[in-house]
């Protein structure tokens, strides 16, 4: 996705160079261990030589890392703390653990912690057995497609909702008729349940079930959800018994985060 510069006046105090850096960083994901120029520009929409002097002031910096013998850069240490740091200052996981824990022993499946980054659904942690679908801690999964990400746009504000779904329309054109049906099923299905699902869409052999958490100081949503194989997790017994048990997970994560 191209880099946006400032577009009103209001954007004055926008520093784009620094958007373009850190635009940059983004482009890493779990599996990206070692990307090229060549690769970076065409993820961030960016000219070769604007890319060879963010590359190379990162490095610099310790954000990037760069291989002589691969002419390829990876994420360097000043990044990676960065990312921990971050992860653990959210109180939320510490909290969520016995719960998710607990949730993936009874179903046998994949429980996740998702924060949203765009039009997709960062996870940022998760808890599995070895019956289990594994979605690792960093990967990114589609807010279009997903349990996780029909989850977070169903509870958010009105307009908000909106400018979410206009993003996605705009980004697949060709699949926005089956994605805009697919939202208008998830918003009746949190209105009746409070969950969302996700049944093959992302993958075929996947179903899911994911819901919002509002957390106490005012921030998220973040969404918790379940997945794992479609035959483990059929629909009916996602709407009878795997959702309702994530509600009461999120109600004992609330409470735990209130007692905090």
């Amino acid at each position: 996705m191209p880099t946006e510069g400032p577009k009103s006046p209001e954007d004055r105090k926008f520093v784009t160079a620094l958007s373009r850096g850190l635009e940059v960083l983004r482009c890493f994901g779990p599996r990206d261990r070692w990307l090229a120029n060549q690769e970076l520009a065409r993820r961030t929409g960016l000219a070769k030589p604007t890319i060879s002097r963010l590359a190379y002031t990162l490095t610099r910096l310790g954000h990037l890392r760069y291989s002589e013998t691969l002419n390829k850069y990876a994420l360097g240490s000043a990044a990676i703390s960065m990312g921990f740091a971050a992860l653990g200052q959210m109180d939320v996981r510490r909290a969520a653990r016995p719960f998710m824990q607990e949730l993936s022993d009874y179903t046998k499946a994949s429980v996740h912690l998702a924060v949203n980054d765009r039009l997709s659904m960062q996870v940022v942690d998760t808890y599995w057995n070895s019956a289990s679908f594994v979605i690792d801690i960093g990967s990114r999964v589609p807010v279009a497609t997903t349990s996780l990400g029909r989850a977070w746009v169903a509870a958010l504000p009105p307009a908000e909702r909106r400018r979410v779904l206009a993003a996605m329309r705009a980004a697949r054109p060709a699949d926005w008729p089956t994605t805009r049906r697919r939202f208008l099923q998830a918003f009746r299905d949190y209105q009746a349940h409070g969950f969302c699902f996700g049944l093959g869409d992302w993958r075929r052999e996947i179903n899911a079930v994911a819901a919002p958490l509002f957390l106490p100081n005012g921030g998220g949503p973040i969404v918790i959800g379940c997945s794992g194989a479609a035959f483990q997790l059929e629909p009916e017994r996602l709407k009878r018994d795997v959702g309702p048990r994530l509600l009461a997970l999120l109600g004992n994560v609330r409470s735990a985060l209130a007692r905090d």
